[in-house]
């Protein structure tokens, strides 16, 4: 299985670039992975936010194949402990899904659209974190949960 990070713009802090494409080093010993960035919309300031959501579901859902295991990194999403999060992963490996794809969304969050082609949702933390440092948290976590599940001593519980 491989697995993709789609995140609407790019990182621009160094430092949180540094450390992501750290831990995204680290886990091509484990698993295939990659990371997809959908560039910002251009010229909002006069969209509603319902229509920059319209606009980043059609840039997102292209990404998606027909197979694809879809999972919205979503404040609503079903929480994790760090194992639990390795035994979520352990179980969808084990589905053979081909892909599976953690999506972050825009500033204003994901449509509809999004929403009902999602397989699931799950939540980092039920505090709110840049769209810039989730990225970095996410691709840890990943890390962490492959640690886990090879039984190395990263994880401390």
């Amino acid at each position: 299985m491989k697995i993709k990070l789609l995140t609407v713009g790019k990182t621009t802090n160094s430092h949180l670039v540094k450390l992501q494409e750290e831990y995204q080093n680290r886990l091509k010993y484990y698993i295939p992975f990659e990371l997809i960035v959908i560039p910002e919309l251009k010229n909002t300031k006069n969209l509603s936010i319902s229509e920059q959501q319209e606009k980043e579901a059609d840039l997102i859902l292209k990404q998606f194949e027909t197979n694809d295991e879809v999972i919205l990194l979503d404040e609503k999403g079903k929480q994790h402990t760090s194992v639990g999060f390795s035994e979520f992963i352990s179980k969808k490996m084990l589905a053979s899904h081909k892909r599976m794809i953690f999506v972050v969304g825009g500033p204003y969050g994901f449509s509809e659209k999004v929403y009902e082609r999602a397989n699931g949702k799950i939540s980092l933390s039920a505090m709110t974190f840049s769209h810039q440092m989730i990225r970095l948290i996410f691709v840890e976590q990943l890390y962490r949960a492959m640690t886990i599940l090879k039984g190395e001593p990263y994880h401390h519980e």
